[in-house]
């Protein structure tokens, strides 16, 4: 039990440099792995050994994907296609149900870029439907945010999940399925709370005058969704193409498949896509484009990798038998992931280091939980995911974006996005539960 009472320890000291001191995760990570590998009785060669070996394979595995993600990312938020999605769900839905509209966009938008750059892009256009339709900025930015944040921790090619996805090795596949399918409803219970909201919040007076986003030249909708539905079609192809019964045979047709819905490749292809949103009366040039998209890629690749190698010390001390051991007859199951991803989550602010971290403890007990099947698998990425949302407050940069950008004070801001991502959170994991119950 020492070790385990030691796993405590350095978690909670984790949390408290990052909230408290801003020490920065990719270290916090690294230290934490060190000294849980001495504590577990490793010696220094096994130690140095197993932390660049763990940092190494999580990279080898998950770098490249990341890398690619980001840049289609930079190229929806450079070239205005976040905003032509948008535009989309409006025209489609209807301005009448602008609050379902802007929902269902964040959903569309938080797959390949990040929730915090999502809603920032999309802050113009929420404040004109509020000015025009007199719907509470509030009201608009909760949804969105709901939007954002569903597929923000549940679906790849977003880095957090496709992370957690590597690190237990589940099949990205089904993940995406199971995911989407679980940020559906995910997404419209925040949008339901935002209704409800819209009974109770008066309009917010603007005084600062908003801008038509309408007026901009935006590209066309089929090149903004290209870059985002064709990487998830093809993986989950392949994903189809991996069942016993082979549905697209065992020649040359699966083999083609299989190889364009790797990950890798099939992100690749996206990327090239995404090359077609770049407009030629854009001063940028391509090379700044992609670039901004690695920057943003460099610090998630690391903390990853550093999330990788904490998993692998734990991974070697044996940690895995204690907690099966100590948790066994609580029958958590698939919630225990989703507990340690909302302490960690709550505590700390960053939705993707709490994923990051919980995946790396979770990695070595999933098979005494019986979780280690490609289903299992699945369901405690997601599980994780729900976690990590439950729940957003003063100590998480997104809470800061939707309050600064929807014109909140911190009370209005955590008595609806707090709630608001607390509402997300049990919805995911009462769903996760469900989908355990039935299939596993």
């Amino acid at each position: 039990m020492v070790i385990l009472i030691a796993l405590v320890v350095v978690v909670i000291l984790m949390v408290i440099a990052a909230s408290k001191y801003q020490f920065h995760p990719f270290l916090s990570l690294l230290l934490a792995a060190i000294v849980m590998g001495f504590i577990g009785g490793l010696n220094e060669t096994e130690v140095i050994s197993t932390l660049m070996n763990g940092f190494g394979k999580t990279l080898g595995s998950i770098g490249i994907i990341i890398a690619f993600g980001t840049i289609i990312g930079a190229y929806l938020e450079k070239s205005g296609g976040a905003k032509t999605l948008a535009n989309w769900a409006l025209k489609t839905i209807g301005k009448n149900r602008s609050v379902l509209a802007m929902n269902i966009t964040g959903f569309i938008v938080s797959i390949p870029v990040y929730c915090d750059s999502g809603f920032i892009i999309l802050s113009s256009l929420n404040k004109a439907i509020s000015k025009n339709s007199k719907i509470p900025l509030t009201v608009l930015g909760v949804s969105l945010a709901a939007g954002l944040y569903a597929t923000h921790v549940f679906v790849p090619p977003t880095p957090g999940p496709l992370a957690a996805t590597a690190a237990l090795d589940a099949d990205l596949g089904l993940v995406i399925l199971l995911g989407l399918g679980v940020a559906i409803p995910v997404a419209l219970s925040g949008y339901f709370w935002a209704k409800y909201l819209e009974k109770r919040i008066k309009p917010i007076n603007q005084e600062q005058p908003v801008v038509e986003i309408t007026k901009e030249k935006l590209p066309k909708t089929s090149t903004s969704f290209i870059p985002i539905l064709v990487p998830i079609i093809l993986i989950a192809l392949k994903s189809i193409a991996g069942y016993p019964t082979h549905p697209f045979g065992e020649a040359t047709v699966s083999e083609v498949i299989n190889f364009i819905g790797n990950p890798v490749i099939a992100l690749l292809i996206g990327v090239f896509l995404a090359f077609k949103l770049k407009s030629k009366f854009k001063k940028e040039t391509h090379l700044s484009w992609v670039t901004s998209g690695l920057k943003e890629a460099g610090i998630i690749i690391l903390i990853t990798g550093a999330g990788g190698a904490f998993g692998a010390i734990l991974q070697a001390t044996g940690i895995g038998d204690v907690i099966g051991e100590s948790f066994a007859d609580m029958h958590l199951g698939l919630l225990l992931p989703f507990i340690i991803a909302a302490v960690l989550k709550s505590a700390q602010g960053s939705s993707t280091v709490s994923i990051i971290t919980t995946a790396a403890i979770m990695a070595p007990i999933l098979e005494s939980f019986g979780l280690d099947g490609s289903l299992g698998r699945a369901l405690t990425v997601l599980s994780i995911g729900a976690g990590a949302m439950t729940v957003s407050h003063i100590n998480d940069s997104f809470f800061w974006v939707v309050a600064q950008f929807t014109e909140m004070d911190t009370t209005t801001a955590l008595k609806s996005q707090t709630v608001s991502t607390l509402i997300q959170g049990l919805t995911g994991i009462v769903l996760v539960m469900i989908i355990g119950w039935l299939f596993l």
